[in-house]
């Protein structure tokens, strides 16, 4: 635990277990060095959990540093962490999803409640694109040809059945995403730019189309817009309203051959309807970087799946990272010196 002598206190827990979530040391010494006057910065040395929403448990050192804490930044609103810290008049979480953090206890607290939304959408954007790609260029076959040392042009050819490529143009795209804000936006504007057209669900339609969306419409036409997805982008927080979002329902509406990619979390999906789609050639493949239990176990089916591209919850990972989210958090931490308002407030009833 290290700091300087001030008045106001802001508790820095972001050692987290993840390697590539554990704040780096010159990134923590920038937090240290950009303290308003007044203000004493507190490092937690003990590890912290950097899940989807945020940690799940506060360590005993963090607790002990946020009695006297007026600002947190973390990963989430851990457990335990309101009841320790009387004080605590503003959290900034190092995360986007917010979930677990929503608790009865942070809705009767006052603590507002911002998040690094935004932050990882540019990362994100490019590993759906790569993985919609692997999918549309047959690159799937090619991986798997090459491990067998199999010259064979007639899958990328032909496109009838499970046992063909079924190569495609991305300019023939039609691309729905499920979530218009960071991610969503970054995702729309990379699609658009290669000649797809990207239509977005977003809760508020009224708030019109970002930069790459041709149209917006409300959560209530999902279903609606489903039937003419080549492409399906899931790249919405996850809500009370939205687990099992894509489920054995809405997988049959897509037209057969289209490409599922969830960079969101892995409760909106429902597994099993999933794999029956892809196992009867419905969905011609699935890009996941979120699953419903994390890590993967080895025995879960979509590891050995030839249609299933898998990546460890990693699109977010990039060398900006950190960077972004310090220019975020240095930004807050101004404005609420200043009593301006803040970016990225949680909004604790939409859940995000």
């Amino acid at each position: 635990m290290t700091g300087h002598a001030g008045h106001r206190r802001l508790v820095v827990d972001l050692q987290s277990t993840s390697p590539h979530m554990r704040v780096p040391q010159w990134a923590a010494e920038r937090v240290t060095a950009a303290a308003p006057a007044g203000w004493e910065v507190v490092h937690i040395a003990s590890p912290s959990k950097s899940i989807g929403s945020g940690s799940n448990m506060a360590s005993v050192e963090t607790l002990a540093a946020t009695a006297k804490a007026e600002g947190y930044f973390g990963y989430g609103v851990p457990s335990g962490l309101l009841q320790s810290a009387p004080q605590l008049r503003w959290v900034h979480s190092a995360a986007a999803g917010v979930g677990a953090s929503v608790t009865p206890e942070l809705r009767a607290s006052g603590v507002v409640f911002t998040n690094s939304a935004g932050v990882y959408g540019e990362p994100m954007a490019d590993t759906v694109l790569a993985g919609v790609l692997h999918f549309v260029r047959g690159l799937d076959f090619a991986v798997r040809q090459q491990a067998a040392s199999t010259w064979n042009q007639l899958p990328f050819i032909h496109r009838v059945g499970g046992d063909r490529a079924d190569v495609r143009e991305l300019a023939e795209l039609r691309v729905l995403i499920v979530g218009a804000g960071g991610i969503g936006t970054a995702v729309a504007r990379r699609f658009s730019a290669l000649g797809c057209r990207c239509v977005g669900i977003r809760r508020r339609p009224e708030l019109g189309a970002p930069e790459g969306f041709s149209r917006i419409v409300g959560p209530n036409a999902l279903d609606t817009e489903l039937p003419t997805a080549d492409v399906l982008v899931l790249a919405a927080p996850l809500t009370g309203g939205s687990a099992a979002l894509l489920d054995a329902r809405r997988l049959a509406l897509l037209p057969a051959g289209a490409i599922v990619v969830n960079v969101a979390r892995g409760a909106l999906v429902a597994d099993e309807a999933l794999l029956d789609a892809l196992n009867r050639n419905h969905v011609r493949g699935a890009v996941l970087d979120v699953f419903n239990t994390e890590p993967l176990p080895v025995d879960n089916p979509y590891w050995q799946h030839p249609q299933v591209l898998v990546t460890p919850h990693v699109s977010g990972v990039s060398p900006q990272h950190w960077r972004r989210v310090l220019e975020l958090f240095e930004d807050n931490w101004r404005r609420w010196q200043a009593g301006t308002p803040l970016r990225n407030v949680v909004d604790l009833d939409a859940g995000y």
